[in-house]
């Protein structure tokens, strides 16, 4: 059985917005040339002719592990 080449493909799922208007519609990964990026789309009205239209923002995956091990850790003792 051959291996599934998911190179130049993405995906996009529902995303549940939970009251915030400003998070992405739908929110999935696409891998472009090899390199795997986070992508997010908005459900967008245009101006013209109010047509509708995806606005998409792709962010390489390695930007969010590297913030996420930026964090400092989270202390659960309080000092007082």
């Amino acid at each position: 059985m051959a291996d599934f080449d998911n190179t130049n493909t993405g995906v996009l799922f529902k995303n549940n917005q939970e009251g915030n208007p400003s998070r992405p519609w739908y929110k999935g990964k696409i891998n472009i040339e090899g390199q795997e990026y986070e992508l997010a789309a908005w459900v967008r009205e245009s101006k013209k002719d109010g047509s509708k239209f995806l606005s998409l923002k792709a962010t390489p995956a390695q930007a969010r592990e590297m913030r996420e091990q930026e964090q400092p850790p989270v202390e659960d003792d309080v000092p007082f």
